[in-house]
């Protein structure tokens, strides 16, 4: 297993130096300038050239790559252009509230699939199963940001029950349970857009993998021996199909991280995703790329994190033809 994780680490590594490589040159070779925002017409060439050399744009593409590969390796993820401040400040603040977001997200689509899975699968081949399947799929098939703005327009705009923007209310004050409760407000609409296509896909793959335990014979055997079905279904069928779940929730980390930059822009919920696109709009390429590097590391990290759960639930796994 030692092996194996330290194999793993460092084709993680390899991938994310290729990945954040790519984007620093696709970024650098894209229209707009970064010193624009400093950049006025009544300020003299030489104070625009300046500003130029101090942001490092003057150098040429492989030495400003060395330099930022080499400081990044070090763990300086460089000043922000727009912000003026280090970007590990920024996404310090940052990845608690996207944590906070996701985290909440990925226990309630486990519970809500893990239910409508159960539903579905005890009325397989039924009418009722065709409607709530169809429902599902009309759900799943929206886009995200198009739930999103639905749910601001009915629940925010309509019905004024929650709040559309925002982490909390700028008149909060008072105990712990008060702010609690405010923030709970604003986590019900971008943590249900998020949960929504998850829990569906959950639903469906829960579904399928507990049919599939109903129809192994020590099922029947349980069954043709007078248990009842409450008991084999919950006790018994539950517990394996379950199995395939856990490991499933490793690879939703990075697709959680990618859903959430855009209800995280819509919701104005300030969080890694709402960083990023404000930073693409402004040329803020140390905020770009370090939150690139997080992506990355999210979709190498949920990856490695399921393979680890699938050797945990099925010893009997093998890489490559060994235990690892």
């Amino acid at each position: 297993m030692l092996k194996y994780s330290l194999r793993r680490t460092v084709s993680s590594l390899l991938i994310v130096w290729g990945v954040l490589t790519v984007t620093f040159v696709i970024i650098h070779l894209a229209p707009g300038d970064p010193a624009a925002i400093y950049i006025r017409p009544e300020i003299p060439p030489e104070t625009t050239q300046h500003i130029r050399q101090q942001l490092g744009l003057d150098l040429p593409l492989w030495k400003q790559y060395f330099f930022w590969i080499k400081g990044f390796a070090a763990g300086d993820m460089g000043t922000s252009f727009s912000h003026n401040r280090p970007v590990s400040q920024i996404l310090a603040e940052a990845i608690p509230n996207t944590l906070q977001l996701t985290l909440i997200v990925l226990i309630l689509q486990l519970i809500l699939g893990a239910m409508l899975g159960v539903f579905m699968a005890l009325k397989h081949s039924t009418r009722t199963e065709t409607v709530v399947s169809a429902i599902l799929m009309f759900f799943y098939s929206m886009p995200s940001f198009w739930l999103a703005l639905m749910a601001i327009m009915i629940f925010s705009v309509k019905l004024g029950w929650l709040p559309s923007s925002q982490m909390s209310s700028f008149h909060t004050t008072g105990s712990f349970m008060a702010q609690a409760a405010d923030r709970i407000r604003h986590l019900i609409l971008p943590a249900s857009v998020l949960t929504i296509p998850f829990a569906i896909y959950t639903a469906r793959y829960f579904k399928d993998s507990l049919l599939q335990v109903l129809a192994t014979d020590y099922i029947r055997a349980a069954t043709a021996f007078g248990l009842e079905p409450r008991l084999v279904l919950f006790k018994y069928a539950l517990k394996n199909a379950l199995l395939p779940i856990v490991t499933l929730s490793g690879l939703y980390l990075p697709f959680l991280v990618g859903g959430a930059v855009v209800i995280e822009y819509i919701f104005a919920w300030p969080g890694v995703g709402r960083i990023t696109i404000d930073a693409i709009f402004a040329h803020d390429f140390p905020v770009i790329l370090a939150s690139t590097c997080l992506a990355a590391l999210a979709v190498v990290l949920g990856n490695h994190i399921s393979d680890l759960l699938y050797h945990a639930v099925d010893p009997r796994i093998k890489s490559r033809g060994k235990m690892p």
